[in-house]
């Protein structure tokens, strides 16, 4: 059994820009350069039981026991977007989007309890001063947008956004593939596989599932999350990042694949390039997060409102 297709390709809208790994290669910066606080890259997203926060733990345990392959048919129908028109659950700007924002905080960050939205502006300025093009500035502003969801979603299906220990398990966390086997080692505690109820389906427990070999990327499903939603609102809205931003909103957060290297055996061509474009963008995602990195906000906002409108993004969206 073959997975159900994805969204159409993002590289089919019209970009303003070329991206060249080459170029942004040669302005890479060392994590030290890009870091704004004097945190160790060892204390950086570390995952134990006995040292991570209680509420991270819970996290990942219900985000293991319920991702699954009947839940991500089920949002993907529910947040759908209407093919051609775009028209999805609610107009906004994304001015109103960051104000609907302020007050979420991301409860499967270790490394972060500051408002979403700061967050956000961290990492497009972190990148902004590191010299990157506009376009990948903008993808640092837009990428955890996708937690939104909150606003339609339910604490039943770990989405709750309003209540600072509602289930979030939903909105954010790192991702993994569903619909074959969760593997023993490079994801965020292991020992929470076996809670998976498609880890009991012989139909999605073997080391291929539902996918082809080298089938790609695209092809795959990932646990359900805000960078799947965000990456289909951006497509919809016919938003003009290059494919390789789309791809960066699309799978930051799939930390067992451009961290650990696993899904290899379901890679298809050109996902290695896509995987160092995102691993150049989490360096910012990661050591940008700074309790003490504060963010004027009314000073550096018309700056990114001008990338907005450059990229279309400028008014009135469907969300």
């Amino acid at each position: 059994m073959s997975a159900l297709v994805s969204p159409p390709s993002s590289s089919s809208l019209p970009s303003l820009d070329e991206p060249s790994l080459h170029n942004v290669k040669a302005t890479h910066l060392a994590n030290e350069d890009i870091k704004t606080g004097s945190k160790d890259d060892a204390d950086f997203r570390t995952y134990d039981q006995s040292t991570t926060p209680e509420r991270v733990v819970e996290h990942y345990r219900l985000m293991r026991s319920k991702q699954t392959v009947e839940f991500y048919d089920r949002m993907a129908e529910k947040y759908k977007f209407e093919e051609g028109t775009g028209v999805g659950r609610r107009k906004m700007t994304i001015e109103q989007a960051f104000k609907e924002l302020e007050s979420y905080v991301d409860a499967s960050d270790p490394d972060l309890d500051l408002p979403n939205l700061l967050h956000l502006l961290q990492t497009a300025e972190g990148i902004r001063s590191a010299g990157h093009p506009e376009w990948l500035q903008l993808t640092g502003l837009l990428h955890d947008m996708g937690k939104i969801m909150f606003l339609w979603g339910t604490g039943e299906d770990g989405q709750d956004g309003y209540d600072p220990k509602g289930q979030q398990w939903a909105l954010g966390g790192d991702t993994f593939v569903v619909g074959c086997s969760l593997p023993d080692e490079g994801i965020v505690f292991p020992e929470f596989n076996s809670l998976n109820p498609d880890m009991s389906d012989s139909r999605y427990n073997s080391k291929f599932g539902i996918y082809q070999p080298g089938c790609g990327l695209d092809r795959l499903k990932i646990a359900w999350g805000h960078d799947e939603y965000m990456y289909r609102m951006l497509s919809a809205n016919k938003a003009r990042l290059p494919k390789e931003g789309l791809d960066m909103v699309r799978y930051h957060s799939f930390y067992p694949w451009h961290a650990e290297g696993c899904y290899r055996h379901l890679l298809g061509e050109g996902d290695e390039e896509t995987m160092e474009w995102v691993k150049l963008f989490n360096q910012f995602d990661l050591y940008t997060k700074d309790e003490g990195n504060e963010i004027d906000v009314e000073e550096v906002w018309p700056y990114y409102k001008g990338l907005l409108d450059k990229y279309g993004l400028g008014g009135e969206l469907w969300w």
